[in-house]
């Protein structure tokens, strides 16, 4: 228990005293896992809400539907009904195919199904807002009212002819708004639409005087709801067309808008935790004398490397947890938002499972581990009297460097140097420079997409969920990629400056000038981030292709120029300010420190 509660005071006192760092730590970890825990949540939170909506609304194991409304058709699908296998069922009954336009001009295609007033035991929406059908009056299923702007007590006009929405519901025996027309007109391809609902007599009216197209269909509720195949096995008929959709198929479908969040969200955790772990492990070298120096303190009063090591590590763990239970949180809260683009589901979305917050918790610890390990293992192999007497670090003197970097200005002369000296933070800085650039490749790219609306015609009047969707959650982890980089960037630039502080000195009482300080800092930024945004732009490219469709566009060349070009202007504007800070110290002030 002594141990116990000195590790822990000292892990307390260390980070009262390091505030900076534990939150920079505790939010990049949080961000990363929540981004991470939210990619791998989705098909299972997609799964769950259809299978509380097909609880909640008695939805059919199989749909099976005509693509004409012939009597060999009907009688076929009337047949079905009397299968062993089928314990209740609902239908056949009319699905007519027509336009829906609203009071602001608005058109789609719709899919009129004409019900029974009084619902049977089988598909029985749900109705969320006002009542069900009724004579000359219309329900709207809720995704498609949601996307139309329409509300209870709204009038719109299908197949030319005005009705009063009565009612707005959800249902599950079809897929989610846009894809609820399930097939075309002939049993062909369908284009994006919504569903409405109509009495039988309003539905047989309506498809009579416009002379629409009309499809019947059953929905079926077998002994047996797993053996969906079983049962198209057996009754697929040659003599009929008739197409079947399984329930299996719509919970599959319901996935679809969301093909793109996966790889959007995993890959991003992915970038995400890289920077997490560059900027944390920057930190933690510009406390390396001082952790060095720790360790030796603590070996001096009989400390043994275990414990040292434990006190160490134990900060940046703790943090790590800290943050991991931070970002399961904010998965959990966000997750019905991203996993439901369209309202046309019910229910509780739940959180991250089990195995998603055991894939979350490995990545919080390898995030502190990888940033810490290095700095620790030199802290507990340093001797107790080199680390009680431990000084700024001596770089190599090379003559060849020195003669080159004499012909260059000042500014860069010292930008190079200081660059050459620390060569693992300027692959850090490359790196995270790269990063950030794949990033940014990714959003203009996926906003260089042309897409079909949904409404009629492909008209963007209604635009594209599935599309917007993936534009707005990659917007949102290329923001949070692109705040966690200026946090690194702000942190290489004052990291660096503190450690080169006595040769910046020094080189003032040389001639250098505040500006000249101050531009030097700022180009040992620059010369690493250079390399790195002419290399995230064909990574970016590169790892889009594993994911992209065969005929996805690229962006035009400008934009990915310009795009790199803004990084760097970005970099070298957020060095300026920690870099003239850094170049105002007193030369006096800043020798006596080191010397001190």
């Amino acid at each position: 228990m002594g141990s116990i509660v000195l590790v822990v005071r000292l892990v307390l006192a260390d980070i009262r005293r390091h505030q900076v760092q534990a939150v920079m730590l505790l939010l990049a970890v949080a961000v990363a896992t929540a981004t991470m825990a939210l990619g791998l949540s989705l098909g299972g939170v997609s799964d769950a809400l259809y299978e509380q909506t097909r609880a909640a609304t008695a939805g059919p194991d199989v749909v099976a539907l005509s693509g004409d409304p012939g009597l060999a058709e009907t009688s076929a699908l009337a047949s079905l009904a009397d299968a062993p296998e089928v314990v209740a069922h609902h239908g056949p009954y009319r699905i007519v195919y027509a336009n829906l336009t609203t009071r602001d001009s608005t058109t789609s295609p719709v899919v009129v199904h004409g019900f029974a007033e009084t619902p049977g035991t089988v598909d029985r929406p749900l109705v969320t807002s006002g009542h069900w059908v009724r004579s000359s009056g219309t329900v709207l299923e809720r995704g498609f009212a949601t996307a139309l702007g329409v509300g209870l007590g709204d009038r719109v006009t299908i197949a030319g002819r005005s009705y009063p929405v009565v009612g707005i519901a959800v249902t599950a025996a079809t897929s989610i708004y846009p894809w609820a027309a399930q097939i075309g007109p002939g049993g062909g391809p369908s284009d994006a639409g919504g569903l409405a609902w109509m009495t039988r007599s309003d539905a047989r009216a309506l498809a009579s005087s416009q002379d629409l197209p009309v499809t019947m269909a059953v929905d079926l509720k077998l002994r047996d709801p797993a053996a969906t195949e079983a049962f198209l096995d057996d009754h697929s008929d040659t003599t009929a067309r008739i197409n079947f959709h399984t329930w299996q198929f719509k919970a599959a479908q319901d996935q679809v808008i969301l093909r793109n969040s996966q790889p959007i969200l995993i890959v991003g955790s992915w970038l995400l935790s890289f920077l997490a772990i560059t900027g944390v492990a920057a930190l933690a070298a510009g406390r390396a004398v001082e952790q060095t120096r720790r360790a030796g303190l603590l070996k001096a009063v009989g400390a043994t490397p275990g414990l040292i090591a434990t006190v160490l590590l134990t900060e940046y763990l703790a943090l790590a947890l800290v943050g991991d239970a931070l970002g399961l949180v904010i998965a959990r809260l966000t997750t019905p938002a991203i996993a439901s683009p369209t309202a046309s589901r019910i229910g509780d979305a739940g959180g991250p499972g089990g195995a998603t917050i055991a894939t979350a918790t490995v990545l919080a610890v390898a995030v502190a581990v990888l940033s810490t390990l290095r700095p620790t293992l030199r802290a507990m192999r340093t001797a107790t009297v080199t680390a009680l007497s431990a000084g700024a670090h001596q770089p190599r003197h090379r003559p060849w460097l020195t003669a080159l970097s004499a012909l260059l200005p000042t500014p860069l002369l010292l930008g190079l140097r200081l660059t050459a000296r620390r060569p693992g933070r300027a692959v850090l800085q490359a790196c995270s420079t790269a990063t950030t650039v794949i990033a940014i490749v990714a959003l203009l790219t996926i906003y260089a997409q042309p897409e079909r609306g949904y409404g009629l015609d492909g008209s963007s009047v209604l635009p594209n969920l599935r599309g917007e969707h993936d534009r707005r959650l990659m917007l949102a982890v290329t923001i949070l990629l692109v705040t966690l980089a200026v946090v690194n960037t702000l942190t290489f630039t004052w990291t660096t400056a503190i450690e080169a502080r006595a040769n910046m000195a020094i080189a003032r009482t040389l001639g250098a000038t505040p500006g000249q300080i101050t531009a030097g800092l700022s180009t040992a930024q620059l010369l690493p981030s250079l390399p790195g945004a002419i290399i995230g732009i064909p990574l970016g490219i590169g790892l889009l292709s594993l994911f992209a469709a065969r005929n996805a566009a690229d962006p035009p060349s400008s934009w990915l120029l310009g795009a790199g070009l803004a990084t760097l202007l970005v970099t070298a504007a957020l060095t300026a300010l920690p870099a003239r800070l850094a170049a105002r110290r007193p030369v006096a002030q800043a020798l006596s420190a080191e010397t001190a």
